[in-house]
């Protein structure tokens, strides 16, 4: 760890907001358990793990191929350097998580924004200073799930995304027929989704787009008696709000949890969690999902995301998840 990203955590430690008091633990039946489920995703046309190893990934995001670090790649390479050496952009610098960095492109000068594309959804790859391009492929599993969910429905169904990023499940549910309410703290995220909706030739889709802390949009809601289908929420180990509300996940998600039962409607789908970057078990999300949801039956399926890579077949875990399904 970075003595900028030990601050960092210093720092969210003294002042982070005070955990909401919580309700005793439910006495009704917990849903039943299916674990561990573990979710992956195969190379396609629009994205593959080419190779992966000595704390490296080589991917492959349409027409390029991209560098960057992955701390679990503790083996060797599988493709010769000779393939490596063909990427077109390479992310340098600090390999925390939420270091700083830069892009580094050895073939030719690539603009910030390049087209990609998901299940015939076009929208936006840039290269941020953190890293990440704008999207989470080992996600796909959860958009593909919630997409037949929806189209399966047989009437509106009404979706949360909290912690939404730049929209690419949004504008999955959107084009399925759902009625979309995309939360992000990130002003610049959020901007980032609505080019996304547009480059996607989905403005004509139901979709509101908020900038907001996460866990105030969801006690509003909770207030006002908003409901809905499906919450989907992909938290951060560490954030802040627009207006500098500290997340912490270990404090706040219980919280969020049980808020985002509240808004349930009487016919709920599904909640979806993943948690990234975090040093915990799946057993401990789905734990507490389970006890959220007891008295409500379903099932809750708890595992880990994984992309498999197409050089040697490796699965690369990328986060944890654990969802409560009505069916």
């Amino acid at each position: 760890m970075t003595s900028e990203s030990k601050a960092r955590r210093d720092r969210a430690i003294r002042e982070k907001a005070p955990a909401a008091p919580l309700l005793p633990r439910r006495s009704e039946p917990l849903p039943a358990e299916r674990l561990p489920v573990i979710l992956e995703v195969l190379p396609g046309d629009d994205y593959a793990l080419l190779d992966s190893g000595d704390r490296l990934k080589l991917e492959q995001y349409g027409p390029y191929r991209i560098i960057r670090p992955e701390g679990q790649a503790i083996w060797r390479p599988a493709l010769p350097q000779g393939e490596w050496d063909k990427a077109d952009a390479v992310f340098t610098g600090d390999t925390d998580e939420e270091g700083m960095g830069r892009w580094r492109f050895p073939r030719a000068p690539l603009g910030e924004t390049w087209p990609m594309r998901h299940d015939g959804v076009d929208y936006l790859g840039r290269f941020t200073s953190f890293r990440h391009v704008g999207v989470f492929p080992e996600q796909a599993t959860h958009w593909d799930y919630m997409e037949t969910l929806i189209r399966n429905a047989g009437r509106r169904v009404k979706v949360l995304n909290l912690f939404g990023y730049t929209g690419l499940a949004s504008l999955v549910a959107a084009r399925a027929g759902a009625e979309v309410t995309h939360v992000d703290a990130s002003k610049k995220a959020i901007g980032w989704a609505r080019e996304n909706q547009e480059v996607a030739r989905l403005t004509d889709k139901p979709i509101r787009w908020i900038c907001d802390d996460a866990m105030k949009f969801v006690e509003r809601e909770v207030r006002r008696e908003s409901t809905y289908d499906i919450i989907l929420l992909d938290p951060p180990a560490y954030g802040r709000g627009p207006k500098g509300e500290v997340w912490q996940l270990f404090d706040h998600l219980p919280a969020m949890a049980e808020a985002c039962r509240t808004i349930l409607t009487d016919r709920p789908l599904a909640v979806v969690l993943t948690a990234y970057s975090i040093r915990a078990s799946f057993f401990a999300i789905h734990a507490l999902v389970r006890d959220t949801f007891a008295g409500m039956g379903g099932t809750v399926e708890s595992g880990e995301l994984v992309i498999r890579e197409k050089a040697a077949g490796r699965a690369l875990s990328t986060s944890l998840f654990s969802r409560w399904v009505a069916q």
